[in-house]
């Protein structure tokens, strides 16, 4: 069964759309939307809105996933909500607040790290670059700074990330560390096919049913 924010997000996309000419096509992002909420099912219209997010996050430049400012929503005029229904409450952004949910659980982030650039930078060190996607409250799209060392863990999935633990003494003999423990762990450049420092878009997604789906775009 759907859960409430996949449910609304079919309401926003079925009732709410303003009847679109008929030489105008279908707005992609509309059909993002509800793939998105549904776990892009195998289908023609979910294929097409997939390979639009994924082209879209693909650099360059790195653009944002889901524009619903492009997916027109609105109540039409005279609309009655049938009895018992509940209330539709839209934001400042012109959405409901189940329909922003499906929006605002996706995570995306552009990593881009590079190796030491000076003399004073420590040996084995690197820079991070990396920025995250959020969305404002008018429902604007911006990058903000970011790290890739202290993300989340789920980063590490892509094989040019790994997940390195860090180790502190929890021990001294004679000005010397006799035993280590592992205080936590971060993200670093790599990984299995060790590509080092070459960039990743990663993006994660939440369907209806509370599945994590993860997508990594390298170049």
């Amino acid at each position: 069964m759907l859960k409430s924010h996949a449910a609304a997000a079919l309401l926003a996309c079925s009732v709410w759309l303003a009847p679109a000419p008929r030489a105008q096509a279908y707005p992609i992002d509309c059909a993002i939307l509800l793939c998105l909420a549904g776990g892009f099912p195998l289908s023609a219209e979910c294929t097409a809105a997939k390979v639009t997010m994924i082209r879209r996050i693909t650099p360059w430049p790195v653009s944002t996933p889901l524009q619903l400012w492009n997916c027109p929503m609105g109540l039409p005029a005279g609309f009655v909500p049938a009895p018992g229904s509940p209330e539709i409450r839209l934001g400042p952004d012109g959405l409901t607040d189940e329909v922003r949910g499906v929006r605002d659980a996706i995570e995306i982030y552009h990593i881009r790290t590079f190796p030491p650039m000076s003399r004073d930078d420590p040996p084995g060190s690197w820079r991070d670059h990396t920025q995250r996607g959020v969305y404002l409250e008018d429902g604007s799209h911006r990058w903000i700074s970011a790290s890739l060392r202290h993300g989340p863990e789920w980063l590490a999935e892509s094989d040019r990330i790994q997940r390195v633990p860090i180790r502190v003494c929890a021990r001294e003999t004679d000005n010397s560390c006799s035993q280590w423990r592992v205080s936590h762990y971060e993200n670093w450049p790599g990984g299995a096919l060790s590509f080092g420092h070459r960039p990743v878009v990663a993006i994660r997604y939440e369907d209806h049913e509370g599945r994590k789906h993860t997508e990594f775009v390298n170049y």
